[in-house]
């Protein structure tokens, strides 16, 4: 039987790539999303993969969400937290609300989501997380200290959900995209997005079905025996 894959922030950029990805592979995949209603239509009127609104930011909401999938499609074997926004400033500038809806969304989200199927994962004695973090939260980034804390405990998270859930059958890995072309780097003035790619070893962007193929292996049912890790896919911006 086809497992169910979870794909927050799953209808679009990285994430769409993602749960096309795991589709191709056989995966029955639920992308979830927090709001563009038009763009979620589309999505799964071209890739007939069910999308599912809510705001991952949301503990009740998120149980919910869980709960939905798991009467549509079965159990949740495989979760991929991937939603993320940005609210850039530095910090002399930063408003809480921009801080704090970084966190929530980014971050606390990760807690929201693993909290809903983890006791279903630990009963069944399998389970595939992963937690899709940043170079920027690896490097840090000029005006980015809410995105930047928040991917790095993305990277924390991991970690220490790695060493609980091992015992359990249940991998808990991150991936760090370096700069991805999706609609949010394209969207960076041309003169700045030059320079980025200058500092990518391999000269040129990364693409989402590059970060797509790294979370297929490592939601494989082989792939027990790798947990706690972070892999980054960034060009060799950043070897960390």
């Amino acid at each position: 039987m086809a497992r169910v894959a979870v794909v927050t922030g799953g209808t679009r950029g990285i994430g769409e790539a993602i749960s096309i990805a795991l589709k191709d592979k056989g995966y029955k995949v639920a992308a979830n999303y927090g709001g563009n209603d038009a763009v979620a239509a589309e999505f799964t009127k071209r890739t007939g993969i069910r999308a599912y609104k809510w705001d991952v930011s949301d503990f009740a909401q998120c149980q919910q969400g869980i709960k939905l999938i798991e009467s549509d499609l079965g159990p949740v074997d495989v979760l991929v937290n991937n939603a993320g926004i940005t609210r850039d400033g530095t910090m002399h500038k930063m408003t809480f609300e921009q801080w704090n809806q970084v966190i929530q969304t980014n971050l606390s989200s990760c807690f929201n989501m693993c909290r809903g199927v983890i006791e279903g994962m630990r009963a069944r004695k399998f389970g595939r997380i992963v937690n899709i973090g940043s170079i920027n939260g690896q490097a840090g980034q000029y005006g980015q200290v809410n995105y930047a804390a928040a991917k790095s405990g993305i990277h924390g998270f991991t970690k220490a959900l790695a060493q609980e859930g091992a015992s359990a059958g249940i991998t808990v890995n991150a991936v760090a995209p370096g700069y991805i072309d999706t609609e949010m780097v394209r969207a960076v003035p041309p003169n700045v997005l030059e320079k980025i790619v200058a500092r990518i070893p391999v000269g040129r962007l990364g693409k989402a079905s590059e970060i797509a193929r790294t979370v297929c292996f490592l939601v494989d049912d082989e792939g027990g025996f790798i947990t706690g890790s972070t892999l980054s896919v960034n060009g060799g911006q950043h070897m960390y």
